[in-house]
């Protein structure tokens, strides 16, 4: 159920609630008051309005809107409870700031947004809380939250500590034991990358999900609960980065996966001086397109 549909399912009940406390023939109260009453814009109120005609629980005629009717429990329309999981909100949050819609500075409205993200107002204040440690959040002066902004400064430290965390990674997956699984997920990957590369005219939208996947496994290896915690917020926001950012992606995407595929035969062949320099070039490339992203978005 979309968030549009809920909205209109839970005005549409309480409409309902309000019907079955007026008597038939009653009038209803003016477009604006149902929309201030019920917290939802009168197109959403108008919406309802011809919904509740249409069965026959009230009549509408311009401003003029009469109870004909009681509404009854089989009336009322379900509502399915879609609120977000907490593990879900923060992925939530960051492709809302990702859509580089939302300046540094911007004071957040906890009401707007706990709407927005379908939580309680009480879950994303302790989401928000848990995320300012990663420097993305602060709590402001006077009690609320402040956006501190995707900045070039910022994205200029994640990609720097994006590269220890990963660096380390390769060095690990080095010294994994032949029958580790993660040279049966380096081979799949690879076979991957290369059908994409054989698409790439048509699919290349697919390297957004391969990107994650790919990082996910070489970071997989470390067994360090530190670095997990970190990665989880980096990958999430290069993998934003990568659906949101959609000049040359064609072009882009394709030298990439040319730069996944050097790694992987890289490690493959288990030459540890080749599969760090390969390393280095994508981490180099990743975080001169994501400075150049934010840049064509005019945030630095």
């Amino acid at each position: 159920m979309a968030r549009s549909d809920k909205r209109f399912r839970e005005t549409y009940n309480a409409l309902i609630d309000l019907c079955s406390t007026s008597a038939p023939g009653s009038a209803l109260p003016s477009e604006n008051a149902l929309a201030e009453r019920t917290g939802v814009s009168r197109t959403v109120i108008r919406s309802v309005l011809q919904r509740l005609e249409d069965v026959g629980i009230v009549t509408w005629e311009g401003r003029q809107k009469t109870v004909l009717r009681s509404a009854t429990p089989e009336d009322r329309l379900s509502i399915k409870d879609e609120s977000l999981k907490p593990a879900d909100l923060e992925g939530a949050f960051l492709e809302w700031v990702l859509r580089f819609d939302v300046p540094a500075g911007t004071p957040l409205n906890i009401a707007q947004l706990a709407r927005e993200f379908a939580v309680t107002p009480h879950i994303l204040q302790e989401f928000l809380a848990s995320l300012s440690r990663f420097g993305l959040v602060e709590r402001g002066a006077k009690g609320g939250w402040l956006l501190l902004g995707f900045t070039a400064d910022f994205a200029v430290e994640l990609s720097e500590f994006r590269s220890v965390l990963e660096l380390n990674a390769i060095q690990h997956v080095l010294g994994s034991h032949v029958d580790h699984e993660i040279w049966t997920e380096l081979e799949a990957l690879r076979r991957a990358h290369l059908e994409l590369e054989a698409n790439i005219d048509t699919n290349y939208h697919d390297f957004s999900r391969l990107d994650e996947q790919f990082h996910a496994a070489i970071n997989s290896v470390v067994k360090n609960r530190f670095a997990s915690e970190f990665q989880k917020v980096i990958s999430l926001i290069f993998h934003y980065h990568y659906m949101w950012d959609k000049r040359d992606e064609k072009a882009r995407n394709a030298a990439a996966i040319r730069e996944h595929l050097a790694i992987i035969a890289a490690l493959q062949s288990r030459d540890e001086d080749a599969a760090l320099a390969a390393a280095r070039r994508h981490l180099k490339t990743s975080m001169t397109t994501l400075l150049s992203s934010l840049r064509d978005h005019r945030l630095v």
